[in-house]
């Protein structure tokens, strides 16, 4: 069956004259657009199609300046920022010469609001502009959650380390990864479901949904098991046994034996002991971490060895996605910080909701960022905060592997093998 590969959208912003439409012709390598000293030369936006090695089909779109003051100058404006709502990738081209870059920010905020990837390229046009760079940078941190490059455009020897640039800062849309990489046909798979005050009624959870869908959808065969917690976590022995033989009597009735088992992150604690060491064991925030981050399950396992090194003092983000209304025993805010505030005294712990992600300039304070399983985001808004975070080397992990990383080395291992081929 024949794969349809969409073309990413590269656009190219700016303010006039900053050399946008040189860095169109370098990328093409014809004179696709008019390179012209008139500020205004690029009065709509310019298409073309093309081909890279390393990505696939793009549509690159040379857009006009941003900053003409002028009643026609609004309308190439509106524009531009409309060209910016499609684009896969922002290319935002900055003569370092300029002393006011009120368009700039302008752009690269648009560009966060919209969770779009964003690269900086410093287009030199005399060698000692190279020089004010590093001001500008200090004066405009928000730079430093970008990649940036510095060339000049009009010079067709830049051209192989724009395009490698590019390649190296765009993440696909055509890249996706499966839901459960590790499923197999005519397996059973148990989901471990504990429904506990804040699981809303006549419904499960996106994640759960998600993932019953997915073993079916894949000629599989999905088992959920309501877990009771309280009694399996009871200081009743005569209570807890009961739960835990239901449970096994559960395994019991399979003729074949389950492949998998994928439950709550908040029921590791039990499943870690409970789980067969011949049957595979995960979690649905993993589960979800790595599908809407497109992969990136190697960063959040790296991500949660840093707890190791954390100290009195240290300053932990904890993310949550959404803004669900919050009782009970919540992970994000109180089981993950209790076991922090016991493993280390002292340790600082924040917290954001939602959109706040975006507003926080001061992440780079963070020795570590604990996301949850981003199951109501896009990937889209997921990868930008992924971005933002490597590019100031601040290390990143999520809830399942942290309430997997609770119960020791060998859970955490346990529910990794699933993942790793």
């Amino acid at each position: 069956m024949a794969i349809l590969v969409e073309r990413d959208h590269i656009g190219i912003f700016g303010k006039m004259n900053s050399g946008k439409s040189s860095i169109m012709n370098l990328l093409t390598q014809h004179n696709t657009s008019i390179v012209d000293a008139t500020p205004g030369t690029t009065a709509d936006t310019k298409i073309s199609l093309l081909e890279i090695h390393g990505i696939g089909p793009v549509k690159l779109f040379d857009t006009a300046g941003a900053d003409e003051s002028s009643v026609l100058g609004e309308k190439k404006k509106s524009k531009v920022f409309s060209n910016l709502k499609v684009c896969d990738l922002v290319i935002l081209v900055i003569d370092p010469s300029n002393n006011d870059f009120h368009t700039d920010l302008e752009i690269i905020n648009k560009t966060r609001e919209l969770d779009k990837q964003l690269v900086v390229i410093y287009n030199i046009f005399k060698t000692e502009d190279i020089d004010k760079i590093s001001q500008i940078e200090n004066e405009n941190s928000i730079l430093q959650f970008y990649k940036k490059l510095q060339l000049s455009a009009n010079d067709i020897n830049y051209r192989q380390s724009l395009i490698e640039f590019v390649i190296d800062n765009l993440d696909s849309k055509n890249c996706q990864v499966p839901l459960l990489p590790f499923l197999e046909e005519n397996e059973y798979y148990i989901l471990i479901i504990p429904m506990d005050v804040e699981t809303p009624s006549g419904r499960y959870l996106r994640p759960q949904a998600m993932v019953e869908e997915y073993i079916t959808r894949h000629w599989a065969y999905p088992v959920s098991f309501r877990l009771d917690l309280g009694k399996a976590r009871s200081a009743d022995t005569l209570e807890n046994e009961k739960e835990k033989k239901r449970f096994l009597s559960l395994l019991n009735n399979f003729k074949k034996k389950p492949k998998a088992i994928i439950t709550d992150s908040q029921a590791m604690d039990i499943m870690n002991k409970w789980c067969p060491n011949d049957i595979s064991l995960t979690t649905f925030s993993i589960t979800m971490i790595n599908y809407m981050s497109r992969g990136k399950i190697n960063s959040f396992i790296n991500g949660v060895k840093i707890i190791d090194s954390l100290k009195t003092g240290d300053r932990v983000l904890i993310a949550e996605a959404c803004n669900h209304s919050r009782i009970g025993e919540d992970i994000g805010t109180v089981q993950i910080p209790n076991y922090l505030n016991k493993l280390i005294p002292g340790i600082q712990i924040d917290h954001c909701f939602g959109r706040e992600f975006q507003e926080n300039r001061t992440l780079q304070s963070y020795k570590l960022i604990i996301h949850c399983g981003a199951c109501m985001i896009t990937p889209q808004t997921l990868v930008a905060r992924l971005r933002d975070l490597e590019n100031i080397d601040v290390p990143y992990t999520n809830y399942g592997f942290v309430l997997s990383y609770i119960q020791g080395l060998t859970a955490l291992q346990k529910v990794i093998e699933p993942w790793i081929t």
